[in-house]
This record gives structure tokens, sequence and C-alpha cells, in this order.
């Protein structure tokens, strides 16, 4: 089973998504794929792992997440934005080659044996249009991989100011 949870920022994405995960599982596994950038990222890092109590297992990884064993576990992915950042910023900025490679990891995830994924995106093209080239090139990238997991979930909830809106399931 894939859900996908989309929105904007502060949307309450994560907060839905933890929830679902712990109704889902007594002990799920959080897969944050965030790069620790600066020491306000690791602020943000270490606030979100104060979030989770002890039934969580937590797991760090960048971009290949096929290494990890998702077969018969439910899943939280969060998220798919600074994922495909890691892509993104390792391949100079080169869409289709970062579009290509998150595609793949996906369908190695997606094709484990009675895993419960729930993937957490953000909806950047909804939001102020990008001031630079680079930043016109990565909300492409983040559209038309967040169409991608949206045609492969099961279900899809859009968050609007901390309400789930059930799109898809």
């Amino acid at each position: 089973m894939i859900y996908l949870i989309t929105g904007g920022e502060r949307s309450g994405k994560s907060s839905y998504a933890q929830t679902l995960a712990l109704q889902l599982s007594d002990s799920p596994i959080y897969v944050a794929t965030a790069r620790k950038w600066d020491a306000d990222f690791q602020n943000r890092i270490d606030r979100h792992q104060q979030e989770r109590d002890e039934r969580w297992t937590n797991i760090e990884k960048e971009k290949y997440l096929s290494e990890i064993n998702f077969t018969k576990k439910t899943a939280l992915i969060d998220c798919v934005t600074l994922w495909l950042t890691n892509f993104f910023t390792d391949h100079q900025y080169d869409v289709n080659l970062s579009l290509e490679e998150a595609k793949k990891e996906f369908l190695a995830i997606a094709n484990q044996k009675n895993a419960t994924l729930i993937i957490v995106t953000n909806e950047i093209g909804m939001g102020v249009h990008a001031e630079t080239h680079i930043g016109r090139k990565f909300t492409e990238l983040q559209g038309w991989m967040n169409q991608f997991l949206a045609s492969n979930a099961d279900q899809v909830v859009l968050m609007v100011s901390g309400i789930p809106v059930k799109i898809k399931g």
C-alpha cells in the first residue's frame, strides 16, 4: 500500500503522516532524506527527531532508499523534496537524470513485498514562482516526480491548513 501525502509548506503533512503510520503499525520506520546542510537544518532535524518516541526506528538515507528493507514493514519517507534535492545537486542540476534515478529508486522500494509506504512531498509549484533558473528547473523536477508518485499511489491526501483532503483512493 502506498500513501502519498502532499501539500504546501507547514500544511500539516508530516504530523498527519506520523499519525497515519502509528495507526498502521506499532513500530513504524521513519526514513529521513535530509542532507545536513548547515546548523539551522541540524536544529530542524533534531526537533523532528524529538517528536518521535521509542516506537519509531529512525533511518537517515539521503538517496538510495532501495538499500532499506521495507518488506512487511510500515515506513514513513519524509520527504521527497529533500530527497530530490540530493539527486539534483549531485547531478549538477540535470532534471532528466535526477528524475530517472529517483523514479528507479521509488520503483525498487514500491516493489518490495507487503510494504506499506507513506511518502511526504511538497507542492512547491503552487507557491511563488522561483526567481532563478535552477529554482524553476527544480520546481519542474518536483512536479513531474509528484505526478509519477501520485499515479503509483493507492491513496493521495492533500493537506490544506492542517486538514487532510483525500484526492485519490
